[in-house]
C-alpha cells in the first residue's frame, strides 16, 4: 500500500508533517512509533516523526529561511527575538541546545544565558 498523496486528509496534515520534519509512509509500513492517522474509521497515512536530536537543527534552518539571511548576521535585537522563539519551542531542554544555538547565532553560550536571563528579568 502506499501513501494516498491525492486523499484530501493526507494533502491537509502534508504542510503540518513537513513542519515538523516528519515522513508521510504507508500505513503498513508504520513502527511501533509511528503515528498512523486514519480518517472515517481507516487509517489513510502513517507519520514517522524526527528524531529529536534533528529537531533543533530543522527549527535553526527553518528561522534562517525566515529571516533569509544566516543567523549569525542577524542584529543583537532579533537575535534575543530568535532566543525567545526558541526557548519557547523547547530549544534549550535539548542537549547541548545552547551551545548549538550560540553557534548559528555566531555568539558564545555566555551571550546565549544573558539573552535567556534577560527575558526573565523582564517577566
Amino acid at each position: 500500500m502506499s501513501v494516498p498523496a491525492d486523499h484530501p486528509f493526507a494533502a491537509a496534515v502534508k504542510p503540518l508533517v513537513d513542519a515538523m520534519g516528519g515522513e508521510m509512509i504507508a500505513p503498513d509500513r508504520a513502527r511501533g512509533d509511528d503515528v498512523v492517522l486514519s480518517w472515517e474509521g481507516r487509517p489513510v497515512v502513517a507519520v514517522r516523526l524526527p528524531h529529536l536530536s534533528d529537531s533543533l537543527d530543522r527549527i535553526l534552518a527553518d528561522l534562517q529561511r525566515r529571516h533569509g539571511v544566516p543567523l549569525s548576521t542577524l542584529d543583537r535585537k532579533t537575535k534575543q527575538s530568535v532566543v525567545r522563539q526558541l526557548e519557547q519551542r523547547g530549544a534549550f531542554s535539548v542537549r547541548h541546545g545552547v551551545e548549538t544555538v550560540a553557534g548559528a547565532l555566531g555568539v558564545s553560550r555566555f551571550t546565549v544565558y544573558n539573552y535567556l536571563n534577560r527575558e526573565k528579568d523582564g517577566d
